[in-house]
């Protein structure tokens, strides 16, 4: 994992989630078994999920109010499991959540236990079923909650507050009907510690299972644009992909981090075939923990992953991660211009 600065910060006042504050919501089309149809030239039916909007939310700019308000509203059931959790709001509304009937059950990751284990024994403590990951899996890193088996978030972002204010994520609220079963289907063996074989809905991709499938099958289709957002730049796999899409002629941007050096030996490469990158790099100021992958933006083939894996042989095929590729015009949109911003702001590697 990268080396994420450890700073303290205050925490930015949660802004209130509406559309007139930049959520994008959208339609999402799938990974699942249409969206292999329509790879293999099949004529298929629309996803399920096109009648569901998916929402977007884009830190640090607009706060967690929206995850909040979800647990919030919760009336059955909260599932979520959380490579790191510290955020007091959020682990006391899990706790009244579980004091009005709710059941709230959580995975922590195990290897994470000294940042979570306040949280972990507060939870416990207050009428939530809190557990540590399993050891199948080198880090549970998914990001991800369930509220009333109706509602999933899939995001980037680690519920810990002290990075809010600086940190470059990315959320999506999701209802479509497939991708919920599935999760919650993954959550119940993985709280518990039973093996399973996840299934992907209409939108999601899985670590260990098929993230670097999927994510290879995104980038390899490109054939306009490909815009990268990656913490880490470490799976060769990968990098060989990006440099392929460029050396083909897709026009190849890269917005990541590279504190320290870390990533040196990868942007010279990358740049090398023409891939633009723009990093930042301090170990106390912005930081890029988005990772997301949007191909083909202002055609009519364009789509998006956004999820917690990163470009690396641990996250990609050792730890459980949960991402998904959506296609509607709202979210490719938000994502474009905030990306544009932050390719701007950027030191440019040269």
């Amino acid at each position: 994992m990268s080396h994420r600065r450890l700073a303290s910060f205050l925490l930015l006042t949660a802004a209130t989630v509406t559309a007139a504050t930049g959520i994008a919501a959208t339609a999402s089309a799938g990974t699942g078994a249409a969206a292999t149809a329509a790879a293999a030239g099949g004529t298929v039916a629309p996803p399920a999920s096109a009648a569901a909007a998916d929402t977007l939310f884009t830190e640090p700019d607009q706060g967690f109010s929206a995850v909040y308000g979800l647990i919030d509203g919760a009336t059955a059931s909260i599932d979520m499991t959380m490579y790191e959790l510290a955020d007091t709001t959020a682990e006391q509304d899990l706790a009244a959540a579980a004091g009005r009937g709710v059941r709230v059950r959580v995975i922590l990751d195990r290897r994470e236990e000294s940042k979570n284990s306040a949280a972990y024994q507060f939870l416990n403590a207050n009428g939530v079923s809190a557990v540590w990951s399993s050891s199948a899996y080198y880090y549970t890193h998914e990001k991800s909650l369930v509220i009333d088996g109706a509602t999933a978030v899939i995001m980037t972002a680690n519920l810990t507050s002290v990075y809010y204010p600086t940190s470059r994520d990315f959320g999506v609220i999701d209802t479509d009907p497939a991708d919920i079963a599935a999760t919650e289907a993954v959550f119940d063996a993985d709280f518990a510690g039973a093996a399973v074989t996840p299934g992907d809905g209409d939108d999601l991709v899985w670590s260990p299972t098929d993230s670097q499938a999927h994510l290879l099958a995104l980038i390899n289709g490109a054939t306009t644009s490909l815009r990268i957002y990656s913490e880490e730049m470490s799976d060769t796999t990968i990098e060989n992909a990006l440099v392929s899409a460029a050396e083909r002629g897709v026009d190849v941007q890269v917005v990541g981090e590279n504190e320290n050096g870390e990533y040196d030996s990868a942007y010279t490469t990358l740049a090398g075939a023409g891939v633009q990158i723009s990093y930042y790099s301090s170990p106390a100021g912005f930081y890029i923990h988005g990772k997301v992958i949007e191909a083909d933006y202002g055609t009519a083939a364009a789509k998006v992953f956004i999820g917690s894996e990163n470009f690396s042989g641990t996250s990609l095929n050792s730890n459980r991660e949960l991402g998904l590729i959506v296609a509607g015009p709202a979210i490719l949109s938000s994502i474009a211009t905030t990306f544009a911003t932050d390719f701007s702001n950027g030191t440019r590697w040269s």
